[in-house]
């Protein structure tokens, strides 16, 4: 801008668009890590692709408390989140390193079974203890739906296993995937029966 002339819109804002995208990335994550170490952030969020689809995971300070598919449409699984838990959500995928790692390693078949701090309150009564009791099925088997009725107590309640595994707010970690239908085929799943497949062949392999 020569002397004189009046400034622009364009001119005034032209430092802010010569920031290269790496130092953006990096004053990102010094702002986002700033403000989960200052305890300003109750859910930290992050996208990861899959061989299942992008997935998003979600945690708090208990554990991990959300992993969603694309199909369940993550802004809505966002917005639940803020009136369920709190709105002080961030995308903040330092805090969530760790689930990412074990994913990796699960989605390699370098891991079986995994360790993490599981936040299970998306969940109550009788649904979470069907959740608590799916890591039990050990990779690479299934079980039917009344077996699982059975191990979480209640052996005529099938219909109500199907539903919270419908509902499952953790799946893949919580493998509700590996619960079918006492013929042996698949029944639903809410991330899709394709998914569903992918993950079972997964465990086979």
């Amino acid at each position: 801008m020569n002397q004189g002339e009046e400034p622009t819109v364009e001119t005034i804002l032209a430092p802010v668009g010569a920031i290269d995208p790496a130092t953006s990335d990096r004053l990102h994550t010094r702002l986002t890590d700033a403000a989960v170490a200052a305890g300003l952030v109750d859910v930290a969020y992050q996208t990861i692709d899959t061989p299942v689809g992008v997935l998003l995971l979600a945690a708090t300070d208990q554990g991990l408390v959300r992993v969603a598919y694309d199909c369940e449409d993550h802004e809505q699984v966002l917005s639940a989140l803020a009136e369920q838990i709190s709105p002080r959500i961030l995308r903040a995928p330092t805090k969530l390193t760790e689930v990412v790692r074990q994913l990796g390693e699960y989605f390699a078949g370098r891991r079986t079974e995994f360790d993490l701090p599981l936040d299970f309150r998306l969940s109550k009564g009788f649904r979470q203890q069907v959740l608590r009791r799916l890591p039990e099925i050990d990779y690479g088997r299934t079980a039917s739906y009344a077996e699982v009725a059975s191990a979480a107590g209640s052996p005529k309640a099938v219909r109500a296993v199907g539903t919270a595994c419908a509902t499952n707010p953790l799946p893949v970690v919580l493998p509700c995937h590996r619960v079918v239908r006492s013929d042996g085929s698949p029944g639903g799943y809410l991330g899709g029966l394709a998914a569903k497949r992918v993950l079972l062949e997964l465990e086979a392999a």
